[in-house]
C-alpha cells in the first residue's frame, strides 16, 4: 500500500474523514511529529517500517526514545530514506561523563537539534537542593550540548510541580538554570497532571519551551488521543509564539493501538478546529 492510500485507509479506520489543513497562518500545526514512545514495540521490531508508517500518516517528524541497538548512520539513512527529520531524542542522563561525549556525537550525526532528558533518578530528586544540584549539571551539560551545535533541553512530569520546602521544583529549575543553555520540553498532560495551567506558564516564563509533548486527557485524568479529552489546545497553540514553541510531538504512553492512535492524534490536530 502506498502512503496516500495508507493515510485514506487509517483515516476512515478512525472515522475522521478528510479534514480540512490548518491554514498557512498556522504553520507550526502544518509540521506535526510524533514522540516513538508512542510506537516503541513496533520500532524495537522494524525500526524502519514503523518509521515508514508514521511518515504515512502524515508526520514530518519524530523525536526518538531510544535506538534500539542501531548504529547513528543507519538511523539517519532510515529517516533520509522515509522522509523523515529527528529534530529531538530522549538521551539517557550521562550528564558531564564520557557518555555524554558520545550522545553529543551520536547526535549530530543522526541529524538531531535538542538532546532532552526526560527524567531524574528518584534518589536524585528528594530535596529542593538536589533540583538546585540537577540545575547546575543541567547548565554544564547545556554549554557542552552547545559547544557541539546543540541545545540541551529536559522533559517534565507531574512530580516537579509538587511544592518542596515552600517552593515548586520546576520553578527552581527554571530560576537557576541559563536560558541559553537550557531548555526545557514541556509535556502538556503531565502540567495538567500536576495542577498547571500552560497559558500560566507560558506567562510566566516566556521563549523557554522550544518544544511540547501533546498528549490529551479527560476529565478523570485518564491518557487518550489528542481531541479525545478536555485540553483546550487551541488557546494553547494561539499562544504558541508566546511560550517560543517550535516542534510539537504527539504522544500516548500506553495505546491500545500505536497507529490507530498515532493516526487520529494527527489527524485532530491538523483539522482546522
Amino acid at each position: 500500500m502506498d502512503r496516500r492510500s495508507f493515510v485514506t485507509a487509517m483515516s476512515a479506520a478512525v472515522g475522521i474523514g478528510h479534514m480540512p489543513a490548518f491554514t498557512a497562518a498556522d504553520p507550526l500545526l502544518k509540521r506535526v511529529g510524533l514522540q516513538l514512545y508512542t510506537m516503541r514495540d513496533l520500532v524495537k521490531q522494524d525500526m524502519e517500517r514503523t518509521l515508514d508508517q508514521v511518515a504515512s500518516i502524515g508526520y514530518e517528524e519524530v523525536e526518538f526514545a531510544g535506538y534500539f541497538g542501531h548504529e547513528p548512520k543507519a538511523i539517519r539513512a532510515m529517516l533520509d530514506r522515509c522522509g523523515l527529520k529527528a529534530p529531538a531524542a530522549h538521551v539517557s542522563e550521562k550528564l558531564l561523563t564520557g557518555e555524554w561525549s558520545r550522545i553529543l556525537a551520536d547526535a549530530r550525526i543522526i541529524g538531531h537539534e535538542y538532546v532532552i532528558v526526560p527524567s531524574t533518578e528518584p534518589d536524585q530528586r528528594r530535596t529542593l537542593a538536589d533540583y538546585q544540584r540537577l540545575a547546575s549539571r543541567f547548565n554544564r551539560a547545556g554549554d557542552a550540548a552547545k559547544r557541539e551545535g546543540l541545545t540541551f533541553a529536559y522533559h517534565n512530569h507531574e512530580y516537579e510541580f509538587t511544592s518542596l520546602e515552600g517552593r515548586t521544583p520546576y520553578d527552581t529549575l527554571l530560576d537557576e538554570t541559563d536560558p541559553k543553555l537550557v531548555k526545557f520540553e514541556l509535556d502538556l498532560y503531565w502540567l495538567r497532571a500536576g495542577g498547571l495551567d500552560p497559558l500560566v506558564v507560558f506567562a510566566r516564563w516566556p521563549k523557554r519551551f522550544p518544544l511540547v509533548h501533546v498528549k490529551d486527557m479527560t476529565a478523570d485524568g485518564r491518557m487518550v488521543d489528542v481531541g479525545e479529552g478536555v485540553i483546550d489546545w487551541k488557546a494553547i497553540f494561539a499562544r504558541r509564539k508566546q511560550a517560543g514553541i517550535e516542534h510539537c510531538f504527539v504522544e500516548h504512553d500506553e495505546p491500545a493501538d500505536p497507529i490507530w492512535s498515532a493516526t487520529a492524534s494527527f489527524r485532530y490536530l491538523t483539522r482546522d478546529v
